[in-house]
């Protein structure tokens, strides 16, 4: 007999089925016992009056029974199967469940972090956690059918790539087979989209991973996944205005209210003489309680800025354009601090949730960005000739944007902390769900790469 879903016994009243799932609770009233069967469904009801159920809670189960109509003053108004139940005909238990480490009917957010990540999978089963990698799911299928009927291609672009100065430190990976030379994970795909355009690719997309070694926050982890896009042949407003329709679509779609729509535009003057920050909340205290989600674009950013030792470096991406009437400016190096670059943010509900920008496609310009940040020729040459010299073969104007997944699902589920939205996050102090990395490696693996450990220096 096949297999039949949980959600799908509500119209097969009267047949005999097979079930599968987890044992959520059992009720035992001496002569008969209920059990509530749960899947990757639901949850239904199944009545044992033969004794045949001896089980413990979370154990794996197979139920053959006959569905039926549960009398008019049984019925169960809170879950989707009320209205039926399963009368057991024969019963094997799977997998036998022991005693688990932490209670799973709750919301979980008494229990301590690094218990509830050593246990994800069973942290997993929790009925909120379920809905927010299952919400996180429906998300990210809306946004890769928008983008699909819009004409983009997905591409996936190397986890293996070059070290270079992109915001944050590099996680790099040491080559076996060039001894003394590494491999870095990508902060963003941003260089390859780039050259996807060159290659005549006009609209890209991909649910990208990428890898930051930075500081950790409730909103930011080093790993995290970002919606990438690309396009040809489009100025700013181009690019802000689909990726807004793809937003307001996508968010509508899923039941979310837009505070609202074309969404406010400010610029980085305005929205810092306003709020006293770019990334600000537009909501009226009963909107906050209501949910929605007020979005909003900030744009007209300076280009650079001076860093901890007074050098000029970048605000937010090198590959950016100036706005046009900067360009002179740039090239000439004069005027730095009052440069504007053509990148835009999307912020909502006082997070920064995407940016973007349009970028430079003339060599020239993009040398001179490095040229500000104190690099030498040598120097630009040896980490972006790739660019300059893709640059030099026909490349179309061409901008696009990020948004961070994580964040996005913070705000759409009303989680504080990302690790409410991501299915294997993190502890606080860096340490992986699960399994136990970061952790020693052998001393062949070193040997094999080259290398050799060194007490660190205090």
């Amino acid at each position: 007999m096949l297999r039949v879903l949980i959600k799908d016994t509500v119209g097969k009243i009267g047949e005999e089925v097979t079930l599968y799932g987890w044992v959520n609770a059992v009720r035992d009233h001496g002569k008969i016992t209920f059990i509530d069967l749960r899947d990757s469904s639901g949850i239904v009801q199944a009545v044992d009056a033969k004794g045949l159920a001896k089980v413990s809670a979370e154990s794996v189960v197979r139920i053959v029974g006959l569905i039926k109509a549960r009398p008019e003053k049984m019925v169960n108004p809170n879950i989707e199967t009320g209205k039926v139940e399963i009368e057991i005909k024969s019963f094997d238990v799977l997998s036998k469940s022991q005693e688990l480490p932490f209670p799973i009917d709750g919301d979980g957010y008494d229990i301590n972090e690094e218990v509830r990540l050593k246990y994800r999978y069973l942290d997993l089963r929790r009925k909120r956690l379920n809905r927010n990698i299952r919400l996180r799911s429906q998300f990210v299928q809306n946004i890769r059918n928008f983008l699909f009927s819009n004409n983009f291609l997905e591409v996936e672009t190397p986890l293996l790539s070059q070290s270079t100065p992109e915001g944050s430190r590099d996680f790099l990976v040491p080559s076996r087979l060039q001894p003394g030379n590494f491999y870095a994970l990508p902060q963003s795909p941003q260089q390859y989209k780039q050259l996807l355009m060159v290659a005549g690719m006009e609209r890209y997309f991909q649910i990208a991973r990428c890898m930051r070694d930075e500081d950790l926050r409730a909103d930011r982890g080093f790993e995290h996944t970002q919606i990438d896009i690309e396009m040809s042949f489009v100025e700013r407003e181009d690019v802000m205005n689909i990726l807004e329709k793809m937003i307001t679509e996508v968010m509508e779609k899923m039941g979310q209210k837009i505070k609202k729509k074309p969404f406010p535009v400010f610029t980085y003057k305005e929205a810092m003489e306003k709020f006293k920050s770019d990334k600000f909340d537009l909501r009226t205290e009963e909107e906050k309680k209501e949910s929605v989600k007020a979005f909003a674009w900030v744009i007209d950013f300076p280009f650079f800025e001076k860093d901890k030792e007074g050098k000029w470096t970048f605000t937010h991406n090198p590959f950016s354009n100036p706005m046009p009437e900067y360009v002179s400016d740039l090239l000439q190096k004069k005027n730095i601090e009052g440069i504007l670059t053509s990148q835009y943010d999307l912020v909502c509900n006082g997070f920064e949730v995407g940016g973007g920008s349009i970028r430079s496609h003339d060599p020239q310009i993009l040398e001179s960005v490095f040229e500000v940040m104190g690099y030498k020729k040598d120097e630009i040459k040896q980490k972006f000739g790739h660019m300059l010299t893709a640059f030099s073969y026909g490349t179309p104007p061409h901008g696009g944007c990020a948004f961070g997944v994580d964040r996005l699902m913070m705000i759409l589920t009303g989680e504080q902390y990302l690790r409410e939205v991501v299915a294997f996050p993190m502890t606080s102090g860096g340490r992986t769900a699960v399994m136990d990395a970061p952790s020693p490696v052998s001393p062949t693996q070193l040997r094999e790469l080259g290398l050799s450990l060194r007490k660190s220096e205090k």
